[in-house]
């Protein structure tokens, strides 16, 4: 091969992934802002429906950022975090166990919406210490094809990628099921010898901020335990 073949093939390569990495890109941003309307729209229909009249036992919605979005649900936080970076899979993932991306590699790119449980008192109180748990991952390609990887998603693994569009009402009940699992993952008491020596600098800390780390299941490692 040439130099010149070289050189073209590099510059097909390059202009052929970059314009499908901006297509994916414009996928994950529609699918984001549509995630925008939905958790206000949840926001909206919950908060005129609780009984409770207490003013810490409800929905709150905000934008963090142009990527980020928060919906509090009474004690629990949910972050949407949209990376701004396109990604492809390892070799090993069992996407490419598809024949939807056999057919075709550009169908593996994917853009990722994180979703984050965390507790409100954590950004209430300044806990830097505290611990948040990624609870599902939502990939989008260009075709806005999807799937979902996380807690209790098993509607939505691997064998809907490719036949799938990530419509208004399955993005909706994808965040339903987010919002069931964090209200039902509760805080545990940690184990004794987990907290059973303290240093004079943790306790001043406890003492004006209430410090002391804490987490919904201190020790708990996040386990795709629904993927196959």
């Amino acid at each position: 091969m040439t130099e010149k073949d070289q050189k073209e093939q590099i510059l097909s390569a390059l202009e052929m992934k970059s314009l499908v990495k901006q297509k994916v890109y414009d996928q994950t941003i529609e699918v984001f802002n549509l995630l925008k309307e939905i958790l206000q729209e949840i926001k909206n229909e919950f908060n005129s429906e609780i009984q409770v009249k207490d003013a810490r036992v409800g929905f709150e919605y905000k934008e963090r950022s142009q990527f980020e979005i928060e919906l509090k649900v009474a004690g629990d936080i949910l972050i949407f975090s949209m990376h701004s970076n396109i990604f492809e899979f390892d070799r090993e993932h069992n996407v490419w166990k598809l024949n939807y991306v056999k057919e075709n590699s550009l169908y593996s790119f994917c853009g990722i919406i994180n979703v984050y449980n965390f507790l409100s008192d954590s950004f209430k109180y300044n806990r830097l210490e505290d611990l948040g748990y990624l609870i599902t991952r939502i990939f989008v390609n260009l075709e806005q094809h999807f799937f979902v990887e996380g807690k209790r998603q098993q509607e939505y693994l691997y064998n809907n990628f490719g036949k799938s569009i990530l419509t208004k009402e399955i993005l909706k009940d994808i965040i339903l099921r987010i919002i069931n699992y964090a209200i039902e993952f509760d805080l545990l008491v940690p184990p004794y010898d987990n907290v059973k020596i303290a240093s004079v600098g943790q306790l001043n800390e406890k003492v004006e901020y209430h410090k002391l780390k804490t987490g919904k299941r201190l020790g708990f490692k996040f386990n795709s335990d629904d993927v196959s």
